[in-house]
């Protein structure tokens, strides 16, 4: 069995022996006197390990008294904790969004970005933003992977992790070092489910009853007017103008208002309205107003809440008529529909019936074609529908691709190609 590489490292105070055990690297202090036995280093990279066997080598020499307790204080102010470095990048984005700051929903995802890595990092033995490198990166975008967490969830939380160094770095409460190089490469499709036609108009026929009205017209409204779920909750009776003709959905984040909690944001930051069809028009009409202004309810009549919506939608709805639409094996269908499916299927609707990107742009609130992309989906049924409206034998039929009844196709004998000389 061939015999362990270690390489002797000489510090300020001891000799160790740098060791690499599984990818980790250990130090060895036992040929000391005293002995001081062996740890892990807890990181991967030989640059890591280095800088953490300095900081133990210290520790020992204030441990066996050779050091200063005052000089183990300044050295370990290099040293950040998760906790501590946690909280300084949460304080930097509570400024306020005149001045770059995130939304509170935005802060909400780098919470549960930072709850996941830190119990992943305890696990790991990992105390000290220091010690988050490019392995740890990696390692930790592999246990995303093996949790089945989705590819746009793996790329916001490797992003968000850089985006924290990066921070901590530039505010100098890391040492400036080369950021971990980890490319990740966004996702530019969407998994989510787009409703076809026909299973849109099975919905809403299967709401129509007595007890399920409220969901059928959230349902209409999602789907002729691409609005989120968020924007449909805190519409408002004063956002429908010229006699149910347009919604002006509005953005308060710049209001001077005070006093109020309920300030409504679009997600582009940007107001913007879209006309309401005609059949959005007429079931409007019939919608009675309650006191609280607001346009939908929930189905005891308070406000409506997404995730209340969703849950309904899922159990009372798709549960039930999941036998008439079977998915494919491995493939997203009816079942895997959700709220925000209506908002691809209303992107979808309007390219395939003739409306201008820039005008969807304008409805969805979108600034960029790309993401208009991402919402259309093209279905089998309306692929072929769009092929059989070419005609491909030209205007005038000459050259008919289409061969006459009487016409029969004979075979060429094959005649060789060798020459005979």
């Amino acid at each position: 069995m061939p015999k362990r590489k270690y390489e002797v490292i000489q510090c300020s105070y001891f000799r160790w022996l740098l060791r690499e055990r599984n990818g980790v690297y250990f130090a060895d202090g036992r040929s000391n006197t005293p002995s001081l036995g062996r740890c892990s280093l807890g990181v991967r990279e030989k640059e890591s390990a280095i800088a953490a066997l300095r900081q133990l080598d210290l520790v020992k020499a204030v441990e066996y008294g050779l050091a200063s307790q005052q000089l183990l204080d300044a050295n370990e102010t290099r040293l950040l904790d998760l906790k501590k470095g946690r909280q300084l990048y949460e304080q930097h984005t509570e400024r306020p969004e005149v001045m770059g700051g995130p939304r509170e929903s935005t802060r909400k995802r780098y919470r549960a970005v930072l709850d996941k890595m830190m119990n992943f990092a305890a696990k790991n033995k990992i105390k000290y933003w220091n010690q988050i490198d490019r392995v740890f990166i990696e390692r930790y975008a592999a246990w995303l992977v093996a949790e089945g967490y989705a590819r746009a969830s793996q790329y916001l939380e490797v992003t968000t992790i850089k985006q924290i160094l990066k921070f901590l770095m530039d505010e100098n409460h890391l040492p400036e070092t080369k950021l971990p190089t980890v490319p990740i490469r966004k996702s530019h499709d969407s998994n989510t489910y787009c409703w076809k036609p026909h299973e849109v108009d099975r919905i809403i026929a299967h709401c129509n009853t007595e007890e399920m009205q409220w969901l059928r017209v959230i349902v209409i409204a999602l789907a002729s007017t691409g609005m989120r779920i968020g924007e449909l909750a805190s519409l408002r009776w004063s956002d429908i103008v010229g006699d149910y003709s347009q919604i002006v959905l509005k953005n308060e984040s710049t209001s001077s208002r005070k006093g109020r909690e309920d300030l409504r944001t679009t997600k582009g930051h940007r107001t913007r309205s879209l006309p309401i069809h005609e059949t959005l028009q007429h079931v409007l009409r019939q919608v009675p107003r309650g006191s609280d202004g607001l346009v939908f309810h929930g189905p005891r009549g308070g406000k409506i809440k997404p995730d209340t919506v969703r849950q309904i939608l899922v159990r009372d709805v798709l549960e039930p008529l999941a036998g008439e639409f079977p998915s494919e094996d491995g493939e997203p269908g009816f079942i895997d529909g959700r709220l925000h499916s209506f908002r691809h299927y209303f992107c979808s609707i309007c390219a395939n019936s003739g409306v201008p990107e820039q005008v969807l742009k304008s409805w969805m609130g979108h600034q960029s074609s790309r993401m208009i992309r991402r919402y259309y989906c093209l279905h089998d049924e309306e692929s072929r529908r769009q092929i059989n409206k070419i005609n491909f034998e030209g205007s005038n039929q000459v050259g008919s691709m289409v061969l006459p009844a009487t016409t029969v196709l004979k075979k060429e004998p094959i005649r060789s190609a060798t020459k005979e000389y």
